[in-house]
């Protein structure tokens, strides 16, 4: 298992590799960067991207989208996965939103947890990235790239893999240390095809040493 010295270096050599790692979302105000992130769910950045601008041009405000109807949502939608159930997650959370917080996007964890559609993943997310709040959010890249560079046990669960994440990197660079594990794997330790030979971590990941020999 790498230390925390390890882990901030393994960090440190992603952040070299992609030193523009951020978000892939269309950055907006924090109401629609929420929809956006989850509507992300089993679905790319970039196919969210595409069918963004229409639906926020469609629904500017909570008060728009909480007073929409289903069908309308859904068309706008339709080309992601899973969009129906989604659909129903963003009305729902724009009139929790209105009937709980004024409308306004809350800025702790357990606060946006309460909103219909937002996990735990979503609440870390839209804390670092509208707010600037510090957080580890662990989606699949995070979790396959922990996991293959034993930073955490390869049987941690989500909550697990954050919890050592935050215990090991010191907390001004939770929210790099994410972009930078997400953009890892997403282009250099893709689930498939991970690029082992040529990785700059490949001698303090055992699984990339052992697929290299094969």
């Amino acid at each position: 298992m790498l230390n925390s010295e390890e882990t901030v270096k393994a960090l440190n050599v992603m952040g070299e590799v992609f030193p523009n790692a951020t978000t892939s979302l269309t950055k907006t105000d924090p109401f629609h960067f929420m929809l956006s992130v989850i509507l992300s769910a089993q679905a790319t950045d970039k196919a969210v991207n595409l069918v963004t601008p229409a639906l926020f041009e469609r629904y500017k405000t909570p008060v728009d989208l909480a007073n929409a109807s289903l069908p309308e949502v859904e068309s706008y939608i339709k080309t992601l996965g899973l969009y129906r159930n989604k659909a129903r997650f963003l009305v729902k959370c724009s009139q929790e939103l209105l009937e709980r917080f004024n409308g306004v996007v809350p800025k702790t964890r357990k606060e946006l947890m309460s909103l219909t559609g937002v996990g735990r993943k979503t609440a870390d997310v839209v804390l670092a990235e509208c707010f600037g709040i510090p957080a580890f959010a662990v989606d699949t890249h995070v979790s396959r790239v922990a996991k293959r560079l034993a930073i955490v046990p390869p049987e941690s669960d989500v909550l697990t893999i954050e919890k050592i994440l935050m215990q090991k990197v010191p907390k001004d660079l939770w929210i790099k240390g994410h972009h930078r594990m997400i953009f890892w794997g997403r282009y250099q330790c893709m689930a498939r095809n991970p690029k082992c030979e040529t990785c700059p971590l490949l001698d303090i990941c055992q699984e990339g040493q052992i697929r290299v020999m094969r």
